[in-house]
């Protein structure tokens, strides 16, 4: 056994290295500069959309797409429960109410069905939707054939919240191009990286120059410091933009070797009853895979497998934990199935990164075979 295997740790090298190197000897080192301006044309023109603004987290691009739609105090928005807290969190920032519906057990993604009981029973209510904000799990996209038509019934906003899904696409189209705006996020371990940083997307010209406002303390055009409004520290560094450009020339080199651990998994498990890879289609940049285990049929839990891998030094991770579940949002209003609660307590979460070397990848593989001998 040598060093620890991570989930999805940051691969970046020698490219990134000399893009940063020229930002910083250009002198552009705040937040604006040539590297920020070509960073969102070019992840415009990936994600197929007309307009793009750069932010420091995509948890500020969230929270600045709910306020450009109008959301605010004294509304619901509807967000999957199973997500990372960051949905949720950008939602109370602006005042208004998360509410949660369930998940499809296929993908985790939000469930349309329950969507649409959801808006039907808030509608009648009198509340209002500010906006629906779906998560592109792991990379799998929504069902946005679904989703857009319900919003548009009921006259709701959708934000794409693509966190976790640059380089994906549903049925042809980018992730981060659907609805009034979409949001990814290039944390450390997302599927390209910029440190941290975000991408706020649309084809609204006025809606991204709204955020872009915003994002920069609501500062006037003027040669004196004036402010109308709350406008935030939001926008992206220019030395981090130069990372992310480096990075986006290498996506789709790093969203095949992600591909290709997955499908390694796949032939692990696929002789093993009760255990599925969760989500993904052709269009799925393959983020993070997860397993579900059905105990009942595989005679072991996804934390037995877990705890093997943690003996040999290799990380995993539980899927999300339902935000219904969470005590900061305790006695929320939830439109729930069971799903995600299934998927929390049967689910885990493999390493996936394409940092990951063959000796690595052959590592974790022997061991989860290994293990699977053992439980048989």
């Amino acid at each position: 056994m040598t060093g620890r295997i991570l989930l999805s740790a940051p691969d970046v090298g020698e490219l990134e290295e000399t893009y940063v190197v020229e930002a910083l000897r250009s002198g552009w080192v705040a937040p604006a500069g040539p590297a920020v301006d070509a960073f969102e044309r070019e992840v415009a023109e990936r994600a197929g959309v007309a307009h793009a603004v750069a932010v420091s987290s995509g948890t500020a691009g969230l929270h600045l797409a709910l306020l450009a739609s109008g959301v605010g105090a004294g509304q619901n928005v509807i967000v999957p429960t199973l997500t990372f807290a960051a949905t949720a969190n950008a939602v109370a920032y602006t005042g208004a109410e998360p509410v949660f519906v369930d998940c499809d057990p296929r993908t985790g993604n939000i469930d349309p069905l329950l969507l649409a009981e959801a808006l039907h029973e808030l509608r009648a209510e009198g509340r209002i939707v500010g906006a629906v904000m779906p998560v592109d799990l792991f990379g799998t996209c929504a069902d946005y054939d679904e989703l857009i038509p319900l919003c548009d019934e009921y006259g709701t906003s959708l934000i794409e919240d693509a966190a976790e899904s640059l380089g994906s696409s549903y049925r042809g189209r980018p992730a981060g191009s659907f609805g009034v705006a979409g949001v990814i996020s290039f944390n450390g371990n997302k599927i390209m990286t910029t440190s941290g940083g975000g991408m706020l997307l649309s084809d609204s010209r006025a809606l991204v120059e709204r955020c872009r406002h915003l994002s920069t303390q609501a500062r006037q055009p003027v040669p004196y410091y004036q402010h109308e409004e709350i406008g935030y520290n939001y926008r992206l560094s220019n030395l981090l933009a130069a990372l992310g450009r480096a990075q986006l020339s290498r996506l789709d080199e790093m969203i095949g070797k992600r591909r290709a651990m997955r499908d390694a998994y796949a032939k692990v498990f696929a002789s093993t009853d009760g255990v599925e890879l969760l989500g993904a289609d052709d269009g799925a940049n393959c983020w993070l895979t997860s397993i579900i285990v059905d105990p009942a049929r595989a005679g072991w839990r996804a934390s037995d497998l877990a705890a093997h891998l943690a003996a040999q030094n290799i990380e995993t991770r539980p899927v999300f934990k339902p935000m219904h579940l969470q005590p900061v949002f305790a006695g929320a209003r939830s439109f729930l199935s069971g799903a995600a609660e299934r998927l929390f307590e049967q689910g885990l979460t493999l390493p996936s990164g394409s940092v990951l070397t063959e000796p690595d990848r052959q590592r974790i593989l022997e061991a989860t075979v290994e293990f699977l001998g053992r439980n048989r």
